[in-house]
């Protein structure tokens, strides 16, 4: 049995430094196997259905993250470094069939014919090709390193069709019935940026926006990037896509990282926080054998910046919103209401995060893995209200959140300035459930709307233990749970002729380290939370990342 205290404590570690203890959990399950390699089931294999499973969902709940932490005798570091693993779980007429395909990156295929990690990712240095003699080796460690297209983070979808991203400039086109690679995409074709994240967001007339750095010599830019919602040719990709504007970075040589961004209805939200990716480190990464890992870093000093830009004008609003240091992955919703944006996130005080989860830590067990635990700042999810129109007749030095029962602050400080406090979006309870992460809402009816319910994973261990349903109205929770059981990302998948915003189904991948090849896809009513079905499929999967439901016509 574990027990969560949810002070913070400074204890010293055993190599004597400083470091925060965010909690004091004990006797945490070893989940080890939840960072296994398995194999692909390229396939479709029948489930072993318990329950029901709703007649009228039709289509695929597609998942992507890594599936392969090894390649011949040589490991990756780092749990974003396995190779993409693609899932599909098709339901139609209540039953459900499965199949997974590795994707056919040019990583996993170098990797592959060397039976070696022949392409860096981002917590593991390439090992040097043997056949090399040693001249050759050395002088290829001053090259820069290519960036990968192990893209294993989500399926993503732009002018209809879908692909599969991670953080680099390379995203694969993929058919969604087969999970077969159709083609490579380099978004640094079609405009200059050097990356894009893998959450855009996607209008309700299919118009897309994303964001990605470009890097020059006069430094690091963080650009808006927008792409049509529909193709004039068949065969066309990311044919029309344009930086709306960029932005450039307050540390020109250390940009903040950013793995997600909000839109409301007239504006794209950024937030430039103190997490830093410090670009010498990571281009100098072969000559110094370090990894892009190692480029990261937190710094507390720095106030977390919101910034506004007008989604059809690509302007950046003069004013900064400032807010305390914070870490932030992924956002659950922004709109706008009586001349407020309000904007809603999972965030944490702490910036260290990405560097804990190598998959050493995630294979531990006993005191070890609790101390890896309680090093970790848990993500609660908050609430920013940010006034939308500040000028020199708005008042300095008082509240202009108007809003009733809200905890929330923005005060004018200075001219373009206005310094944000967060209104918590959870009761205490949440606390005894280790924050939540992997948010969702019902995106294709809220999205950019005021909104009531949001759903997410619970994390009283390294990846989520539970889903938890949160009410806005009075920050009330729902949670389904189970020992030994980890369930993935919550998707939402309205119900046909939904009245109300909860009308629908919850899907999500559950996940037994205990149990051999006994991983379950789970469907719970939105509503109630309670589980209408489940079906089991004799494989085992690795916990991902994030995943979506493709809707058959």
């Amino acid at each position: 049995m574990t027990s969560i205290t949810n002070t913070t404590v400074l204890n010293k570690s055993k190599s004597r430094q400083n470091i925060h203890h965010f909690t004091d959990v004990h006797g945490l399950p070893c989940i080890e196997k939840i960072v296994s390699s398995v194999e692909e089931m390229p396939e479709s294999i029948s489930t072993n259905i318990t329950g029901t499973i709703p007649q009228w969902i039709n289509g695929s709940f597609l998942r992507n993250g890594p599936g392969k932490f090894e390649i011949g005798d040589h490991r990756f570091n780092h749990w974003f470094d396995g190779m993409a693993l693609l899932h599909q779980f098709k339901i139609c007429n209540g039953q459900v069939t499965y199949k997974s395909r590795f994707l056919s990156s040019d990583s996993y295929q170098a990797n592959k014919e060397g039976n070696r990690i022949a392409v860096s990712e981002f917590g593991t240095v390439n090992v040097p090709d043997p056949c090399k003699n040693f001249f050759l080796r050395f002088l290829s460690r001053f090259e820069i390193p290519k960036p990968s297209d192990n893209a294993n983070v989500s399926f993503v979808t732009y002018k209809g069709d879908y692909y599969v991203s991670t953080e680099t400039n390379i995203m694969h086109k993929v058919d969604p019935e087969t999970l077969e690679t159709i083609g490579k995409v380099n978004w640094s074709k079609f405009i200059a940026v050097n990356g894009a994240t893998a959450h855009p967001h996607t209008e309700p007339d299919g118009t897309t926006y994303n964001m990605g750095n470009s890097y020059t010599v006069k430094g690091a830019s963080y650009n808006i990037i927008r792409v049509p919602p529909t193709k004039n040719k068949a065969e066309e990709t990311l044919e029309g896509a344009t930086v709306l504007c960029s932005i450039p970075s307050a540390d020109k040589s250390k940009p903040s990282y950013y793995h997600s961004f909000a839109i409301s209805e007239n504006y794209v939200v950024f937030i430039e926080q103190p997490v830093k990716t410090d670009l010498v480190k990571i281009v100098t990464g072969k000559m110094t054998g370090k990894s892009i890992s190692d480029g990261f870093s937190w710094d507390p000093t720095l106030n977390t910046i919101f910034h506004l830009i007008h989604k059809k004008t690509g302007k950046v609003s003069a004013v900064k919103y400032l807010a305390k240091p914070l870490s932030t992955f992924h956002q659950i919703n922004a709109y706008e209401e009586d001349g407020l944006l309000i904007l809603d996130m999972c965030a944490s005080d702490d910036g260290e995060a990405i560097a804990n989860y190598n998959i050493q830590n995630l294979r531990k067990s006993g005191e070890a893995l609790d101390e890896v635990y309680n090093t970790l700042c848990r993500a609660f999810p908050r609430r920013f209200v940010l006034p939308l129109k500040v000028d020199h007749d708005t008042p300095k030095y008082q509240n202009l959140n108007t809003r009733k029962h809200s905890m929330a602050t923005c005060i004018r400080t200075e001219r373009n300035k206005v310094v944000c406090t967060h209104e918590d979006l959870h009761g205490d309870e949440l606390h005894e459930y280790g924050g939540l992460e992997f948010p969702q809402i019902n995106y294709g009816q809220y999205n950019t709307r005021p909104y009531r319910y949001f759903y997410g994973c619970g994390f009283r261990h390294l990846v989520g233990d539970t889903l938890i349903k949160m009410d806005l109205h009075g920050k009330h929770m729902k949670v389904w749970e189970k020992p030994g059981l980890y369930p993935s990302e919550p998707i939402f998948v309205p119900s046909p002729h939904a009245t109300e915003e909860d009308d629908g189904v919850i899907l999500s991948v559950v996940i037994t380290p205990n149990k051999d090849k006994s991983t379950f896809l789970l469907v719970l009513d939105a509503k109630t939370f309670e589980e209408l079905g489940r079906a089991s499929v004799p494989v085992n999967i690795p916990y991902g990342f994030h995943g979506t439901f493709n809707a058959s016509a």
